[in-house]
């Protein structure tokens, strides 16, 4: 009725729609205040769990913590006992280093209280000494006063001839002494060295090549002589024009003579006459060109040998020039001594020696080989043929040890290493054997004057022999001018003479003979 009365005019429909929605909205609202009571009710029992869960995480932490602290408490209770045992520990140490301290000091004290004593004590010795010597050198002022009026020399001059005396003597003694060490490091020496060589020679055999500055060409007839001579002597003056060898055609059967200070020319000399007499045509075109081609083939040939000796002796590295300069030394002649066969075997005998020696032997065996390279160059300029190979050896970047024993084995640079004395020797060994090499009469008499005119100008000397063509010389000395002792250093001072001022080859004696002749006459 109240409805109805209310929504009188609304249709039916309406009011349903109305009613649902009153129904719906009241439902709504009764549906959240329960769940609304329902979530509170689940808030507050959440919230009283949680509090219960944190009041026993609290109670866990406080214990831990509890726990922790008297763990860290305990800790640091033993450290810091520990701490005072060490400190304890020190304490007693550095009480008983002061005690001993103590003790040193004490014992310091009672040391110096002995020294003081103990210095004074020997102050009053040595002022007591100082008074005896003080009576000693009057005493001693008044016997030299004595000795003198009794003598009559002053002490000056007595001291002077005592000193005098004794100087004659030591004189005597030190001459003495120093001949029995000469003659002990002699002996020792000389064993040693002949050893040494004797060795060095026996493991080297070299063959001697005397040369002449000719060389004879067999020819099989007479005929061929006017054939070489040609027309007017045309071929003979071609020839010594392109070879620059002089051709004797004398009256010698079946023999031409070619004469010539150059080998390499008297050898292609001799090879292009060997040439044109095998072929037949003899004519100036023709020799000047058999000249040409034989002047390749011994250039050609002077290069091979260079190699060859090169490969023989194990040398390499060398400059090709150096080696050319080898091979040359095969047509070179060092006072009729082949000077290729020479230094080959002066590098051998180096080589040995330097092993015995302990040196290396293959810079040795370069050196010894190239000792000599400065006799054969192209051009022979004006200097010694050491100091020529030394700047050869330089200018082909040898090294300085081989440079400089090349340029002093005959001493004309200082030697600067020990190499230097090995090639020097072993040069004198190769060159002064029994043939090896010939010497003009002339070199050996001006030799045998220079020993004799040396030994002269030493005073007492009144004759001089030089014997065995200056191997040994014979000095004859007054025995009036000259004693013992003086005739030995006289034969020493006369030996290093020879050594610093002669050139000679191998060793010289030096004996001083001394005699004393006594003459009378019966009448």
């Amino acid at each position: 009725m109240v409805v109805t009365t209310i929504f009188g005019d609304l249709s039916p429909l309406t009011m349903h729609f109305i009613i649902g929605g009153v129904a719906f909205v009241a439902g709504g609202g009764l549906s959240y205040l329960l769940w609304n009571k329902a979530l509170k009710k689940k808030r507050d029992e959440i919230i009283e769990d949680a509090k219960s869960e944190a009041e026993v995480i609290k109670k866990d932490k406080i214990l831990q913590a509890k726990e922790k602290f008297l763990q860290l408490k305990a800790e640091h209770e033993k450290e810091i006992n520990e701490r005072n045992n060490k400190v304890a520990a020190s304490e007693n140490k550095l009480k008983q280093k002061e005690q001993n301290l103590s003790q040193k000091m004490e014992e310091n004290q009672r040391k110096k209280k002995e020294l003081d004593a103990v210095r004074e004590n020997l102050q009053n010795q040595m002022d007591m000494v100082e008074k005896k010597n003080e009576e000693l050198d009057k005493i001693h002022k008044q016997h030299v006063e004595q000795l003198e009026a009794i003598s009559g020399l002053s002490a000056e001059e007595a001291k002077n001839q005592l000193m005098e005396s004794l100087k004659q003597e030591a004189r005597s003694e030190a001459m003495s002494t120093m001949n029995e060490i000469v003659e002990e490091a002699k002996m020792n020496a000389n064993k040693e060295a002949k050893r040494i060589v004797v060795q060095t020679i026996q493991r080297v055999a070299a063959e001697t090549t005397i040369e002449n500055a000719i060389t004879v060409f067999n020819i099989d007839n007479d005929e061929i002589k006017g054939r070489i001579i040609g027309r007017e002597g045309r071929n003979i003056r071609a020839l010594e024009a392109a070879t620059g060898v002089e051709i004797i055609v004398d009256d010698t059967p079946e023999a031409i003579t070619l004469s010539a200070f150059d080998p390499i020319r008297r050898e292609i000399a001799r090879l292009s006459l060997h040439q044109l007499v095998t072929d037949g045509r003899i004519h100036p075109a023709r020799i000047e060109e058999i000249v040409n081609k034989t002047e390749k083939q011994i250039e050609q040939e002077i290069n091979e040998v260079g190699k060859k000796t090169a490969i023989d002796l194990g040398i390499h590295g060398l400059h090709p020039e150096l080696i050319r300069l080898i091979g040359k030394m095969k047509y070179r002649s060092s006072y009729g001594q082949n000077l290729l066969q020479h230094s080959r075997e002066v590098a051998n005998l180096s080589s040995i020696m330097a092993t015995e020696l302990g040196l290396n032997p293959k810079l040795a065996k370069r050196a010894g080989l190239l000792h000599d390279i400065g006799k054969v160059p192209d051009d022979e300029p004006e200097l010694p043929h050491a100091m020529l190979g030394m700047k050869l050896a330089e200018k082909y970047k040898e090294k300085p040890e081989v440079a400089n024993a090349i340029g002093s084995h005959h001493e004309e640079v200082e030697m600067s290493s020990l190499i230097a004395p090995v090639v020097q020797v072993c040069d004198a060994i190769s060159g002064a054997r029994p043939g090896a090499r010939r010497e003009a009469v002339e070199s050996y008499i001006q030799r045998l004057r220079d020993l004799e005119e040396l030994a002269l100008s030493f005073e007492g000397v009144s004759k001089t022999y030089a014997i065995q063509a200056g191997r040994e010389l014979r000095v004859i000395v007054g025995a009036d001018q000259v004693g013992d002792t003086e005739a030995d250093k006289l034969s020493y001072d006369i030996s290093k003479h020879i050594e610093s001022q002669l050139t000679y080859p191998g060793q010289v004696k030096v004996t001083v003979i001394r005699e004393k002749r006594a003459v009378n006459y019966a009448k």
